[in-house]
């Protein structure tokens, strides 16, 4: 039976409640845990920081991630033409941009939902997509690395903690880029633990699509497509730092936030969700950032970022949601 006849609207409506309560209830502990840490050393000084940023600013700021979003997104539109997908520029713009609101899933496994969307709208399996799924994340992972191994470069008082991130980073870049050593690692992974047979069966057949992505040309493209979108966010992360008057270099500040973004997400946690602030208040510490400019620092960059990438997640979803509905079996 499909998924999609309607006698399972219910519980797709609590699912879908489910995930906007816990998304609103981590929105709140978070802003609880900085603001807990403000109050403790002292509400005017945050205060004070922020007073610092405009509305020009803020502006600034949510267009840097923009550009971050829409980078991303013709990579994925990109992808989906290496795929032989047949889908056009603004129905990939569409899945992409929707999947965000899925974003503080653990591990992002809402993503997920633009797979749904395309088998709704092209027929194509999940196994079959899947592999657009791998590559996007393989390549962030590769930019991210590269981003990291630069700043590197210019920054090294960090460089025992970002090595082994960055070296991480890029071996899980190349693992999903390369199909006989993934499809290899999952049936090592399943023949030494016996664990998740079906996910690692289902990991070997997309392996086998993966052979789409791994030429020289396409990943090149990915990967500048990626670092340009993340040099973006963590551009946009020195001129805040700047504006509050605590400026330590760009070379560092990509680095802190681009550490901090992998670290959260290594965390398993939603959206990286707490890792990533705690990583980002702590290295900016280390900097000689005072915690008075740190909380705000860390709690604008968020909010301008992963929350505003939620919350126009949330305003495509339904879109994307009632466009995949219509096109359904139009192929």
């Amino acid at each position: 039976m499909s998924s999609d006849i309607p006698v399972n609207a219910p519980a797709k409506a609590s699912t879908r409640t489910r995930d906007f309560l816990l998304l609103g209830g981590l929105f709140v502990l978070v802003l609880v845990g900085l603001g807990s840490l403000a109050a403790a050393t002292g509400w005017e000084e945050t205060m004070a920081q922020l007073s610092k940023l405009g509305l020009v600013q803020l502006l600034v700021l949510l267009g840097l991630s923009l550009v971050n979003y829409l980078f991303r997104g013709f990579r994925w539109h990109y992808f989906t033409t290496r795929l032989g997908l047949g889908t056009k520029l603004g129905q990939n713009m569409r899945h992409f941009l929707g999947g965000f609101a899925m974003s503080a899933t653990p591990g992002r496994v809402g993503e997920l939902i633009r797979m749904r969307w395309l088998k709704r709208e092209t027929g194509w399996s999940f196994e079959r997509t899947a592999p657009l799924v791998l590559v996007d994340r393989a390549s962030d992972l590769a930019a991210m690395a590269l981003i990291l191994a630069v700043a590197l470069l210019f920054s090294g008082a960090m460089i025992r903690f970002a090595i082994p991130v960055t070296l991480l980073a890029m071996a899980g870049a190349i693992l999903v880029t390369r199909p006989t050593l993934l499809s290899f690692t999952a049936k090592s992974f399943y023949k030494t633990t016996g664990l998740f047979p079906r996910l690692m069966a289902r990991i070997r057949r997309a392996a086998r699509s993966l052979k789409s992505f791994s030429g020289a040309s396409t990943l090149t493209v990915a990967t500048l497509l990626g670092l340009i979108g993340w040099v973006a966010e963590g551009y946009a992360f020195w001129l805040l730092l700047v504006w509050m008057q605590a400026d330590i270099g760009f070379a560092m500040a990509v680095l802190i936030f681009v550490f901090s973004t992998l670290a959260g997400g290594l965390t398993g946690a939603p959206g990286g969700i707490g890792g990533a602030e705690a990583a980002m208040v702590a290295l900016l510490l280390v900097e000689g950032v005072p915690l008075e400019v740190a909380l705000p620092a860390t709690a604008v960059i968020r909010v301008t970022t992963l929350w505003f990438a939620i919350l126009i997640g949330l305003g495509v979803f339904p879109y994307a949601e009632a466009q995949s509905l219509k096109n359904k079996g139009a192929h």
